[in-house]
């Protein structure tokens, strides 16, 4: 048969496991009458600096966030070619991006990469945003990133759309225009072809292996 505790017991065994509860409370509390250092986890000796008043005044106060975090998305727009590969990379479709091409080169990126197609949009909508860093990770020109801003919230979710496209109206029709025009110019100087004899073939020749009659 086990061996009931006693009540005397009982007693000493809650009295003891008290007093250690209030000891580490007490402790606590007298290491809590100083704020405690605002250093970044990336710092070393973070975790031999975690005794004292944690709470900060926010947003007068804030702690440190590391370097590499996974925050709000920006898009330096001049070093943006355009080339989609975050919108297909996206797993929730947070990137928009309307491409008009133009018909030569416009300019280069800050790395020497042509320009050739702009941008009438490009928007980012937070609000669906998961923070994978996939993005920032396929964009070829690096001008995705993730900055350390974390505290945009809105009482509009709308607001969470971020648009990073710098043209207006009348720039966006006139480029569309200039690529509509460039097409058509392009079709026009195409050679017409009257005879179908004269038209090159690519079509590769027919191969038609020997075959030899039965021998007899």
């Amino acid at each position: 048969m086990e061996k009931k505790n006693s009540y005397w017991s009982d007693i000493a065994f809650a009295t003891k496991s008290l007093t250690k509860g209030l000891a580490l409370t007490f402790s606590h509390l007298l290491k809590s009458r100083k704020s405690r250092s605002k250093i970044s986890i990336q710092e070393e000796g973070y975790f031999d600096h975690q005794s004292g008043i944690a709470t900060v005044q926010y947003p007068f106060e804030s702690i440190p966030v590391p370097d590499h975090g996974r925050y709000k998305l920006h898009n330096e727009i001049e070093d943006c070619i355009v080339c989609d590969k975050c919108v297909k990379v996206c797993p929730v479709n947070c990137i928009m991006i309307e491409p008009i091409r133009s018909a030569e080169e416009f300019g280069k990126t800050s790395d020497g990469t042509s320009k050739r197609i702009y941008a009438a949009k490009f928007d980012i909508d937070m609000g669906k945003c998961c923070f994978c860093g996939l993005c920032t990770t396929v964009c070829p020109t690096e001008c995705l990133t993730m900055t350390k801003e974390y505290d945009f919230s809105t009482f509009d979710i709308t607001d969470h759309n971020f648009p990073f496209g710098n043209m207006n109206p009348t720039e966006i029709e006139e480029k569309k225009k200039a690529w509509d025009e460039h097409q058509k110019n392009k079709m026009t100087a195409a050679p017409v072809v009257s005879n179908p004899t004269d038209q090159p073939t690519s079509a590769k020749p027919v191969f038609k292996p020997r075959i030899k009659p039965p021998q007899q």
